[in-house]
This record gives structure tokens, C-alpha cells and sequence, in this order.
């Protein structure tokens, strides 16, 4: 369910999507606003699940996680149990970063970051080994980000 966000709110979550370490006293100002009125919209934005948690964004270079990795999944079990199961395991892998349901040829894609292809390599028999009814997996792996961003479109 969307909210109703005005041009005062889209302005703070644009803000805050470039620096979520504002102070409310700088993030007030920076929209016009005092503290207290600031402070009531920032709180309906969390209340309403708008803003979900504020984070660090980590740079997978400095920490030698440089190797990213899209993985396609397709599975000939739909079953309920065998889906549970599967997002389940696949979720508690902590290199897979994004994990998504999908329509059209393959049934699951993840995006999955790790050292290097040796790594990659001892993700993917984890994850074939704890999965059974697994069909086909087919992997690409990325040479270069071109755009990286956390940011949604909301203007």
C-alpha cells in the first residue's frame, strides 16, 4: 500500500537516500522546515514503512568482494514445500545479496558476491547440494558495474 507523499517528503527521502547520517537539524533545514514538523513527517515516513531501516552502503572492493555473480534458476518441483524450502536455504547463503521470484525462462535469479570464482565455485555446490529439484543453473558473471545505485526513482 502507497502513501500520499507530498513535495516536503520526497525531498527529505531524496536526502536521505544520498546521506542518511543527516542531522534532523540539517535535514530540516535543507526542506525548509523546523526540527519538530521535520521530526513528525521523518516519523510517519518510518511508521508507514516508507523508510525501512537506514544503512551503510559498503564498498565490496575495499573488502575484497569484488566477484559478482547473477544466478538462474529453474525447478520442475512448484510445490509449496519445495518453494519454502528454497527460499529458505537460498536466503541464509549470506553472498547472496539479491534473491527474486521470476517470470519467463528461469524461475529464481540471485545476485551473489564473493572473492572470486573459487568462492563462487563453493557457493554453487552449497547450493546445489542443499536443494534437491533443482532442473538447470545457469550462471553470468559481471566485468564491470556501470551503474550501481540504492536510490529509487521517487521525483
Amino acid at each position: 500500500m502507497s502513501i500520499e507523499l507530498d513535495k516536503v517528503d520526497r525531498k527529505i527521502l531524496a536526502l536521505l537516500q544520498q546521506d542518511s547520517t543527516l542531522s534532523l537539524n540539517d535535514l530540516a533545514e535543507a526542506v525548509n522546515l523546523t526540527t519538530t514538523p521535520c521530526w513528525k513527517r521523518l516519523k510517519k515516513l518510518e511508521e508507514s514503512g516508507v523508510i525501512e531501516k537506514r544503512v551503510a552502503l559498503l564498498n565490496p572492493d575495499k573488502l575484497n568482494l569484488s566477484f559478482t555473480a547473477f544466478v538462474l534458476v529453474k525447478t520442475s518441483d512448484h510445490s509449496h514445500e519445495w518453494y519454502t524450502h528454497f527460499v529458505s536455504t537460498a536466503s541464509d547463503f549470506p553472498e547472496v545479496m539479491e534473491f527474486y521470484r521470476m517470470a519467463g525462462e528461469y524461475d529464481y535469479m540471485m545476485k551473489v558476491q564473493v572473492k572470486d570464482m573459487q568462492c563462487f565455485d563453493s557457493f554453487y555446490k552449497k547450493l546445489v547440494n542443499c536443494v534437491t529439484g533443482i532442473s538447470n543453473v545457469t550462471s553470468t558473471f559481471a566485468m564491470e558495474p556501470l551503474k550501481y545505485t540504492t536510490a529509487l526513482p521517487i521525483n
